[in-house]
């Protein structure tokens, strides 16, 4: 199995930059590790890099929400079976890639299943990560996967894995604090009080954050 580093999109207000997001770890689904996707002989599952955007024009008064659990399934086929709206544990490492089925908004949660493709190059800029499976070098399936936000939650993003972590930790690497999340918008420039956010513009909502 493979993984590779995914990226999400994390924008200050009128700028926009990337920082390098993995996740934790399970043991659902396992494999050999291989070279590359073309030189598979055995299934393999892999994490996909995600699709870094830049900051596209708002329109639209911005309304607080939930993030858009769905996106269009356009098929395909896994091992791993979860549903658009599920949320998982994705981790491993780059050459050994595992998922599992998490409680969404748990402390085990980093990932909810917002899409399936026969291919993760299907998954679309939105998607902060992508979980595919390969067969003799070709992709059966993926699942695309966008971070579980919760609001009031607070995340360390300086590891490899995205995690949880109180709210009151004083030396979190990268920690961010989840404060608002606003719909009808693509900006960060909308986020009341936040000094940044990740943004999505093909759903558009915006997840607006504080640094700890």
């Amino acid at each position: 199995m493979l993984r590779q580093q995914p990226f999400a999109r994390i924008a200050l207000p009128a700028v926009s930059a990337t920082v390098l997001l993995l996740a934790g770890c399970g043991s659902t689904i396992s494999g050999n590790p291989v070279a590359a996707p073309g030189d598979n002989i055995l299934p393999t599952t892999t994490k996909a890099p995600g699709h870094p955007s830049g900051k596209p024009t708002p329109s639209g008064k911005p309304t607080p929400g939930a993030p858009p659990t769905t996106r269009a399934d356009k098929g395909g086929n896994t091992d791993f079976q979860a549903s658009i709206g599920d949320c998982v544990n994705l981790g491993g490492t780059n050459d050994d890639a595992t998922i599992d089925a998490a409680v969404c908004g748990s402390q085990q949660s980093n990932y909810k299943v917002t899409g399936k493709a026969p291919r993760n190059a299907q998954c679309g800029k939105d998607s902060d990560q992508a979980y595919y499976e390969t067969l003799n070098g070709v992709e059966t399936g993926a699942l695309c996967l966008t971070i579980d936000w919760v609001i009031g939650d607070c995340l360390e993003l300086g590891h490899d894995d995205p995690r949880r972590i109180p709210c009151t930790t004083t030396n979190a690497i990268e920690g961010i604090r989840v404060d608002s999340i606003l719909q009808n918008t693509s900006s960060v420039d909308d986020c009341p009080g936040s000094d940044q956010g990740f943004e999505y513009s093909e759903r558009r909502f915006v997840v607006c954050v504080s640094t700890l």
